[in-house]
């Protein structure tokens, strides 16, 4: 028996598909061992294309090899050397592998891994695969690539009630159950699920069954939401691609224990349970939205990654960015009433130009070459965030009709195959008559984006541009060809050069990137800006351009282009505001005002004032209870602005947030409402120990995924020094903590000003148990990103360096870690310099 085990990873890796070309994959996986001896065997047959004479490698990580069979032959001289299976074998012709192998289950939620879940108080187990992005090798030898791509028939022995697979069953005798072949795909989209579950299901007008599976400790009717949505977003797709979805059957499932959002896998997609499960007692509008647009992401994934997927993992943005894309144009065709695109700019457009405004960020395209490289690509504010941006700049472009076309034309000559970004280009080229492909190359392997510099003189306008940065970074000559966008004609369609001169007489007011669908921001001059403010203090802008504006002038301003203190006179002029898009930017500013104050008692206090004033006129308005038929936008609005009365330190708003605590169950709070409450509650009650602590309780006991986020979120805002210290020593403990959860816990405990230097102190303490946890999953970067941009101090700063300098040899955190010194960095010089400013604004 061989046992392969990771030690640590090469810096490179060696890409197998070169020397060996799998065709067809036979797996069976026994689970009946899981539960008690914590163990799975299994049996691969492999039949492909031998390319190199004398080895046959394949990708096998921390399984025990017990035989191996080459065209029925036993092979004795098999080993193992970094995360690959070497089999000895003369010849370069089609060959049949058979391998025998086990593989020990823990909790590390990628590979084969069990979820935990209670029904009436008893401990269940199911069991659930997570394989993107190279962790199928974890589960059975194999060529672990997307370009590698062949047919599976997968078979379980298990005698769990409830087995599902990428195909439908297709026999079940002898306790083995067996599915139907796949089409043509990559290993990181094989899938399993196994548990006692049950399902809700419909089908789509095109007759493609759709099933929704969740724990027996969830109610059932927490799946109808997300089975309505599944169907009709496919149906959606199925007509705007004008490519039919390619599976006969729709599964998603949500898993009580998983490291990501969701995961595409090929007809049986995968959630945590707060992105698919709707509780009618519990869920809020914001949370039906959010479980619509995940729902959506995912099943755009089985066009884009499933059916036509990126040759490597550079070309991740092929899936990501178009998913993310898609997520809200789909969306926006359902719900139109919920202004998916203004929702867009302030989701994706605010945390794709906060992030990529910092040196060394990486390109939406970045070549990888590790393991840990391609954990650390997925950077949700570029190649999720970033690439969705660029690719709607794509879409505004081009139109469209031609869009569409392009999209059509994509999948019908790529289906079952493997493309790079300029297949993609192409297909959109022809459709529209446009060189894509000289637009967006530059856009995906430069980093950043640029300012463009608006300046009237004379009566001839200037626009230059040059990269915008936050904090300190490197001069460059950067150029990209920006698609301005202007509200005039006489603007040019592109600015390729670093500057450009046109004739602009009169008084009008000109907006660049008018429509907001382009990758920059616009720093008008005195005179341009004097005419924008006019129009919002005249009210005839549309709220998405009131939006964009203000975002536009809070990354000026912290990127040293206008002085801070002019942000408290600008807020000002949104007094009157009442629209909830615009007002999540503002109270997006109002929380880049804290940083200035955070040192300063008295301050504070002004900027608590100042923010419960700006907000007075919209909490008379709405007041704490949903008006009749009042709009989903005014219910979702109510929670921003009762946020900031709490913050103001209103007396009326902690009084109503207490007596409403004491009058309901958490399950009878507006769900909208609920995390704001709970913290009002803990933050201001005399008693906060019994308080937390039976929430604490209710956290543990409660089946709802969105109830234990809220209470989370009300926990971590106390105030109080030893609940403090009690919830930090949780964090470790993950009988009370998930494992997937603790990031949410350590953010929130970061974010609390009494609670920070306890949290940096717990992450420096434990970085042993985070190493351990976290090393080979998505979220291990986080740690260092969430710490640089929550910290405040030159202290901290100087501990920052001094604890991450000597891990930047790992891969995985290089970048994060480099990014998050310049971060904090400039954070600090820009407090140092604006501070003062900002405080004598607020004074007056």
């Amino acid at each position: 028996m061989l046992s392969i085990t990771h030690l640590c990873y090469t810096k490179y890796m060696n890409r197998l598909f070169s020397q060996f070309i799998p065709e067809h994959y036979t797996i069976q996986w026994n689970l009946s061992r899981a539960r008690d001896k914590r163990r799975i065997t299994g049996t691969t047959i492999i039949v492909g294309q031998q390319v190199v004479d004398g080895t046959i490698r394949l990708h096998a990580k921390d399984l025990s090899i017990s035989r191996v069979l080459v065209n029925q032959q036993e092979v004795s001289e098999f080993f193992a050397k970094n995360d690959e299976l070497i089999i000895p074998h003369p010849g370069a012709n089609q060959v049949t592998i058979a391998i025998e192998f086990s593989l020990r289950l823990t909790d590390a939620m990628h590979g084969i891994y069990p979820c935990y879940f209670k029904v009436d108080g008893k401990q269940r187990e199911l069991y659930a695969t997570q394989f993107e992005s190279h962790h199928a090798r974890e589960a059975f030898p194999c060529i672990d690539e997307p370009e590698a791509k062949a047919t599976f028939d997968i078979s379980l022995v298990s005698d769990q009630p409830v087995l599902l697979s990428n195909m439908p069953v297709v026999s079940q005798q002898s306790g083995v159950t067996t599915f139907a072949t796949t089409p043509r795909m990559s290993t990181y989209l094989v899938a399993f699920a196994a548990g006692d579950l049950q399902r809700a299901t419909t089908r789509t007008a095109s007759g493609i069954e759709v099933n929704v599976y969740a724990t027996m400790a969830q109610p059932a009717a927490s799946l109808s939401w997300a089975l309505d949505h599944a169907a009709r977003t496919i149906d959606f797709f199925n007509e705007y691609f004008g490519v039919p979805y390619p599976l006969p059957k729709s599964d998603h499932i949500a898993l009580p224990d998983f490291s990501s959002g969701a995961m595409e896998n090929w007809g049986l997609i995968t959630y945590r349970e707060i992105a698919l499960l709707a509780d009618p007692a519990t869920t809020s509008i914001s949370s039906k939205q959010y479980i619509a647009t995940v729902i959506a992401h995912e099943l755009s994934h089985q066009w884009f990654g499933n059916l036509v997927t990126m040759k490597w993992w550079n070309n991740l943005w092929l899936n990501e960015s178009f998913a993310t894309l898609m997520e809200y144009l789909a969306t926006d065709a359902l719900h139109p009433e919920w202004r998916q695109w203004d929702e867009f700019a302030s989701n994706e457009g605010v945390a794709a130009l906060r992030r990529d405004c910092i040196d060394g960020v990486q390109p939406v395209q970045v070549d990888v070459s590790s393991p840990a490289e391609i954990s650390a690509l997925f950077d949700g504010a570029i190649v999720y965030a970033k690439g969705g941006r660029l690719l709607r700049m794509v879409q505004t472009w081009i139109g469209d009709d031609a869009f569409r076309r392009g999209l059509t034309d994509y999948f019908t000559k790529f289906q079952y195959d493997n493309t790079t970004g300029d297949d993609l280009w192409q297909c959109l080229s022809t459709a529209s008559g446009k060189d894509v492909g000289a637009l967006m190359n530059t856009w995906i392997s430069q980093p950043g984006y640029p300012v463009v510099r608006a300046t009237l003189a004379d009566g001839k306008l200037t626009l230059s541009q040059e990269q915008f940065f936050v904090g300190p970074h490197q001069p460059n000559n950067r150029l990209w060809p920006i698609p301005l966008g202007a509200n005039d004609s006489r603007i040019p369609d592109i600015l390729a050069d670093a500057s450009v001169a046109v004739s602009y007489a009169g008084s009008d007011m000109l907006l660049l990137n008018a429509a907001n669908t382009g990758h920059f921001i616009t720093l008008y001059d005195d005179e341009l800006r004097g005419r924008i403010m006019r129009e919002i203090l005249a009210g005839t802008l549309e709220s998405s351009v009131r939006a964009q504006y203000l975002n536009e002038q809070l990354l000026l301003m912290r990127g040293g282009l206008l002085p801070s203190s002019t942000l408290v006179d600008l807020l000002s002029v949104y007094k009157n505001e009442s629209d909830q898009k615009v007002w999540e930017i503002i109270s997006l500013a109002l929380s880049e005002l804290k940083k200035f104050v955070d040192h300063d008692t008295a301050a504070e206090h002004m900027l608590r004032t100042f923010a419960a004033d700006l907000a007075r006129t919209q909490y008379t308005r709405l007041g704490w209870s949903a008006a009749p038929g009042e709009p989903e936008q005014d219910t979702k609005l109510r929670a921003i602005i009762i946020g900031c009365m709490l913050y103001g330190e209103d007396a009326g708003a902690i009084r109503q947030a207490r007596e409403l605590y004491r009058a309901n169950t958490l399950e009878q709070l507006d769900a909208e409402l609920r995390p704001l409450i709970i913290s009002a509650v803990v933050r201001h009650d005399q008693q906060p120990h019994n308080i937390v602590r039976t929430l604490l309780q209710m956290y543990e006991n409660s089946a709802s995924a969105e109830l234990r986020s809220d209470i989370a979120s009300g926990v971590t805002a106390t105030r109080d020094l030893g609940e403090l210290k009690h919830l930090i020593r949780l964090l470790t403990n993950t009988r009370v903590i998930r494992t997937q959860d603790t990031v949410h816990w350590f953010v929130d405990l970061l974010r609390n000003r009494e609670g920070r230097e306890l949290a940096w102190k717990w992450l420096r303490d434990n970085w042993r148990w985070i190493e351990k946890t976290f090393a080979s999953d998505k979220s291990h970067d986080y740690f260092p990103r969430y710490a640089a941009s929550l910290l405040m101090t030159r202290q901290q700063l100087a501990e920052y360096r001094e604890f991450f300098t000597p891990l930047r040899n790992d891969q995985s955190l290089v970048r994060a870690i480099d990014m998050g010194l310049l971060d904090l960095e400039g954070k600090l010089d820009l407090i140092d310099r604006d501070a003062p400013g900002v405080i004598a604004a607020l004074s007056r």
